[in-house]
């Protein structure tokens, strides 16, 4: 038996020495992962790197499975984010997607994108895709990956010709940017919660409004200057207090940020605060619009309570559905924080259940099949269209379209005396309801403090701002029966404002009966009677209500007309409980703080912040109201 170990070894090392050259192979060292699999007895790593078509030379870690006996499927990963640990002695305590890929048998490539930790080049964020090629000289992503997948099919050992990638978040976009144009042995990709659009809905604006402690808190970091390769990451950015409300109100204007903290070291957040508008910059980092020529199967993943890039995933999908006829592309939604199908058991959210190991289902029913089926020819997924878990019923549900086709849209109108209803409003007269919006006191977005976007401020429960003067709050009565709500949500508001610009935050709630008994699962002081649960919340900001492209000021105390698409949701409304709107005009530090005066934000200078008297109109010719679409 030893004999035989120790001619396996010798054979390989022959040959990974006729492929690459000198190379090293590590030693055998424990690397066990929870469940007891060892990747360092069962795995050989090595680490090249591969010449892209202009020349520069990226990174690239490669995990080749010991057992040499059949042929494997190469799983590549593309990331900014290090394929750490470096060195033929340091294994990852995990393996692809999730561990049960390592059980299977992939060779499993990592690499850092280029200009990023160990890899040659500029590294440029969102890299704009190059439309045409006809020079060595035009790179971008999918020219990357092209070349990355010509290079391993033709010198790893062992693969069987067929590729697969997956990415969560900026990997995500790495994956999608991958699928572009795809190399012939790109049989399967995943891009899982990715990057779509950084302005309309993806990360750091939403509708254009900036979410302040998500760029700032990554950026500070991230975005500093790399002079030269490095296997180290750069240092977290020290805030000196837990209290991002704190923080970021006496931060002031956001031309602050550079003399108080940055100093122009981040390229990346002075060209934020250049571009305050959906100008050609933004525009060409819109990955959406350049999903063509995609010829391998793709399953999109994405999480309904991701406070990152819920955006992205929905639009990603919807985008190759609809530039790509004829491949197999498929969507997953579950309830899940940002990644958390791949890191979490995802029965729970903050103080909202789910009822069931929602993850594991995913990872083991879903994930895995689909890629064995493309790569290794293993077995029948058969995954439908859409496979999205249903929040408030805590079921999936599969659809063959998504949204479902079978749907009615129905409205739920803003009345007077705080009452929400299916019938539009009947008074005549002008009808309004108003509040102070004080820039200087803005409405906070959690109920406690973080310095950060919390991955979960989407399951917080919404009576600490349902109380608060400066938010409008409209409530329906007890609903007989179940109310099932899918795809994107419109509103439709008739607003005015004593200023000349103002951001406007929507919150659809499910109410929670009073007499429920059940208690939080993070807080055992908190019952579920009277819980307001946030099924979907996205602010808009006023002066791109015609066009993000072209700002345009609101008049004051006119009656304004504001309208636009919040992400999709797949909720039951169940029967006892009631539907909430709840409307606002800051949601802090989530999103800045608007100065309520028709300005370039970004430069804005302290005595350009002002209170504005926001009014919201509901009366026959002004029918403010939320669009829902209803399974019937």
């Amino acid at each position: 038996m030893k004999l035989y170990k120790l001619f396996h070894i010798a054979v390989l090392s022959i040959l990974l020495i006729f492929v690459f050259g000198s190379v090293q192979i590590p030693q055998a060292q424990s690397n066990q992962t929870q469940n007891n699999f060892d990747i360092s007895a069962n795995y050989t790593k090595m680490e090249i790197t591969i010449s892209m078509r202009d020349g520069n030379k990226l990174f690239t870690s490669i995990y080749l499975p010991k057992d040499n006996s059949k042929k494997y499927p190469i799983m590549l990963n593309r990331t900014p984010y290090s394929v750490d640990p470096y060195g033929l002695e340091a294994f990852k305590t995990n393996l692809g997607p999730s561990i049960e890929f390592a059980k299977e048998g992939y060779i499993f490539v990592y690499q850092d994108v280029r200009g990023k930790y160990m890899s040659e080049g500029e590294f440029v964020n969102m890299r704009p895709h190059q439309q045409k090629k006809g020079s060595s000289n035009i790179i971008d992503e999918s020219t990357d990956t092209y070349d990355t997948i010509e290079w391993l099919i033709k010198n790893i050992p062992n693969n069987n010709g067929r590729v697969g990638m997956w990415g969560i978040s900026y990997p995500g976009f790495y994956t999608s940017a991958g699928s572009i144009d795809s190399h012939p042995a790109l049989k399967a990709v995943s891009p899982q919660a990715p990057i779509g659009d950084w302005f309309k809905g993806d990360d750091f604006h939403h509708n254009g409004v900036f979410f302040l402690p998500h760029a700032f808190n990554f950026f500070s970091s991230f975005g500093l200057p790399r002079p030269s390769p490095t296997t180290q990451s750069p240092k977290r950015f020290e805030h000196g207090t837990p209290d991002g409300y704190k923080f970021f109100l006496e931060l002031g204007s956001l031309k602050n940020a550079n003399e108080m903290y940055l100093k122009n070291q981040v390229e990346f957040w002075n060209d934020i605060m250049k571009h305050g508008s959906y100008d050609e910059y933004w525009q060409s980092r819109n990955l959406l619009t350049n999903l063509n020529n995609i010829k391998c199967a793709v399953m999109t993943v994405g999480g309904w309570f991701d406070a990152e890039n819920l955006y992205g995933a929905l639009q990603t999908y919807k985008s190759i559905e609809q530039k790509n006829p004829g491949i197999n592309n498929i969507i997953v939604m579950g309830p899940w924080f940002h990644g958390g199908w791949a890191r979490s058991d995802g029965d729970t959210l903050k103080h909202l259940s789910f009822a069931t190991k929602t993850s594991l289902f995913y990872r083991e029913k879903i994930e895995l099949p689909f890629f064995n089926f493309y790569l290794k020819d293993k077995g029948e997924p058969n995954l439908p269209e859409a496979y999205v878990f249903e929040t408030g019923s805590n079921s999936w549900k599969t659809y063959e379209h998504w949204p479902p086709k079978n749907i009615i849209e129905k409205s739920i109108y803003i009345q007077s005396n705080g009452k929400l209803s299916f019938d539009p409003p009947t008074e005549t007269k002008e009808s309004f309801d108003e509040y102070i919006s004080d820039p200087d006191k803005p409405v906070p977005f959690i109920s406690g403090t973080s310095i950060g976007m919390t991955r979960d401020y989407m399951g917080e429960d919404q009576r600490f701002a349902s109380r608060r003067s400066d938010v409008l709050v409209y409530q329906s009565d007890k609903l007989n029966s179940d109310m099932r709500v899918v795809g994107p949500i419109t509103v439709t508001m008739y607003v005015s404002t004593t200023g000349t610009d103002s951001d406007w935050i929507v919150k659809l709630i499910d109410v929670y009966p009073d007499d429920r008994t059940d208690i939080s699962p993070s807080d055992a002081t908190l019952p579920m009677g009277g819980f307001q649960m946030l099924v979907r919340g996205e602010p808009m900001r006023g002066k791109f209500r015609e066009s993000f492209s072209q700002p345009k000021p609101m008049t004051p105390g006119k009656v304004t007309k504001i309208e636009f698409t919040m992400p999709d949701v797949n909720h039951a409304f169940l029967k006892g409980h009631r539907i909430m709107v709840q409307v606002q005009s800051s949601w802090f530090p989530l999103t800045d703080r608007n100065p309520q005066k028709f300005v370039d934000i970004y430069n804005a200078q302290e005595s350009d912040f002002q209170k504005a008297t926001q009014r919201l109109y509901h009366s026959n010719e002004f029918a403010s109201q939320v669009k829902l679409n209803v399974v019937p």
